[in-house]
């Protein structure tokens, strides 16, 4: 019998098994490959780290990031590009290799690094999985962690200054979304009618963008209009995820629309109350600590005082 294989990922919403695109990755090609994954979604009883996530765990081996996971299945038998020649292995590694440098910046930007989407969407949402008092701290930390990737990949010379670099990724993705849009044409997948590692990359980080309601949506607008892409990740919802997503209709997602405005109101006055109260305490005055008066004694007091303390 096969030792357990046990993912702890980010879980979903909007329709989706899950709103984190490295988590989807992992999430779809075991979904392509029939490897029997037990899924833990993190929520706000979580106690383990949520750095590293999605983490694959089995008897003897703790696994983390999207190519460790994928190429450790392939090791336990579970392969999804067993019918893939030599070119479409290596067409593979160079469209994923795309993916990371021009689709990925404007993805983590679109939900951590502008405002509008991060304050209404992306912090209440993992905020809500978060438990207090980490839910007001780590959904910052994750922002920041994406604008410094951001500029670690792409805020290079000429582009020194945010707003450049933000126009210059925007572009990048559009246009890989568009080779994307080519590449896959009328097919069902990107090589033929199997899925394979490179569907899983796609799936991964096109759902999120296709489903998530963002107030800004100049990237989503973008990938609607190819409506083959569109096709494909509904498609991949459908078929192999259909039975653990239950069927949200439209109304049961107004119903979580609703939920998760009420629930940025209140994580917004939380961070706002203790962003005054940090501002009270850094304003309000330091004082010296007091010192205490010291209390002399009489000749005749000490004299007494030592008699009881000599007495039994």
């Amino acid at each position: 019998m096969a030792a357990p294989l046990e993912l702890s990922c980010w879980g979903g919403g909007w329709g989706l098994p899950s709103v984190h695109s490295e988590s989807l990755v992992v999430m779809a090609y075991a979904k392509f490959c029939g490897a029997p994954l037990k899924v833990n979604v993190i929520d706000n009883t979580w106690r383990g780290s949520r750095g590293d996530v999605p983490i694959l765990t089995t008897e003897d081996n703790m696994v983390s990031q999207p190519a460790k996971i994928l190429n450790f299945l392939r090791k336990q038998k579970y392969n999804a590009d067993y019918e893939l020649s030599a070119k479409q292995g290596a067409d593979t590694l160079a469209y994923i290799a795309l993916l990371e440098e021009k689709l990925l910046p404007a993805v983590l930007h679109t939900f951590w690094v502008e405002s509008d989407n991060y304050f209404t969407v992306t912090k209440p949402w993992f905020a809500s999985q978060i438990p207090f008092p980490l839910s007001l701290i780590l959904p910052g930390r994750m922002s920041k962690g994406a604008l410094n990737r951001i500029l670690l990949t792409r805020g290079q010379p000429p582009l020194y200054h945010l707003r450049e670099v933000e126009a210059q990724i925007y572009r990048d993705a559009k246009e890989c979304l568009n080779l994307l849009s080519n590449r896959l044409g009328t097919s069902q997948f990107f090589f033929g009618d199997t899925p394979s590692t490179l569907d899983a990359y796609v799936f991964g980080f096109l759902a999120p963008l296709y489903k998530v309601r963002f107030p800004k949506v100049q990237l989503q607008e973008h990938l609607k209009q190819l409506s083959n892409l569109c096709r494909f990740c509904d498609d991949i919802l459908s078929s192999y995820f259909r039975l653990s997503l239950g069927g949200i209709s439209p109304a049961g997602q107004d119903t979580v629309d609703a939920n998760l405005q009420k629930l940025t109101q209140l994580v917004n006055k939380e961070s706002n109350l203790i962003e005054k109260m940090d501002d009270n305490l850094r304003q309000s005055p330091q004082l010296p600590p007091r010192k205490l008066p010291t209390l002399k004694l009489t000749p005749a007091e000490e004299e007494n005082n030592s008699f009881q303390r000599l007495s039994p």
